[in-house]
């Protein structure tokens, strides 16, 4: 049984609906180049903050409109070594456009370097403090779900409301298990509509 959950234990959700994704990434929009395409990596990638702060030119596809992602939480093989696992996840080609732009992705490519450098030399919390401040221009409630976390909730709700394989979303998120991505078919609320919705047509 997985351990992650939706709601805290006082019922609260834990992940950004609809609505709130979609103001989150108009207010990340707004923002000046570094702010911006961390959020909208975040919003469009799902995954973690430590994560993205490990992103550099060379895990961008330009061409093939993916980003590789090394999944950070500790695997094990056979025989019980640490591996280090990549996964790729597909983003929008205009926002692929956005990243080469702010960040000459194409450009430091070309340099053995600059190609392994990450993209946003911040910490975590400096990640937790941008995305909080711009979800709070963007007027989502100050709930447990105003956080990186609550974002990356709403990237597998969203994920999965929209018809995407549960196994594909899994990929895209890095859950070693299937049971801990099937959170997100429990999806409630609007997004439970959504899917019901589906079935009603």
């Amino acid at each position: 049984m997985s351990e992650m959950r939706l709601h805290d234990p006082a019922g609260n959700r834990l992940y950004l609906n609809a609505e709130e994704r979609a103001a989150f990434l108009a207010a990340a929009r707004r923002q000046p180049a570094r702010d911006r395409t961390l959020c909208e990596t975040l919003h469009w990638t799902g995954c973690r903050p430590s994560e993205l702060l490990e992103i550099t030119p060379a895990r961008i596809d330009l061409s093939g409109g993916t980003i590789a992602i090394r999944s950070l939480k500790k695997r094990r093989d056979g025989a019980g070594q640490q591996k280090i696992i990549f996964r790729t996840v597909p983003v929008p080609p205009e926002f692929l456009d956005t990243l080469n732009t702010a960040h000459s992705i194409r450009e430091a490519q070309a340099s053995r370097k600059r190609a392994a450098t990450p993209i946003w030399p911040i910490g975590r919390v400096r990640v937790w403090q941008i995305v909080k401040r711009i979800m709070i221009e963007a007027k989502i409630p100050d709930a447990p779900h105003r956080s990186p976390k609550g974002l990356r909730h709403g990237f597998g709700i969203n994920a999965t409301i929209s018809g995407v394989p549960l196994h594909m979303v899994q990929k895209w998120m890095g859950h070693a298990q299937l049971s801990t991505t099937a959170i997100y078919a429990d999806a409630v609320g609007r997004e439970e509509q959504d899917i019901a919705a589906r079935m009603w047509g």
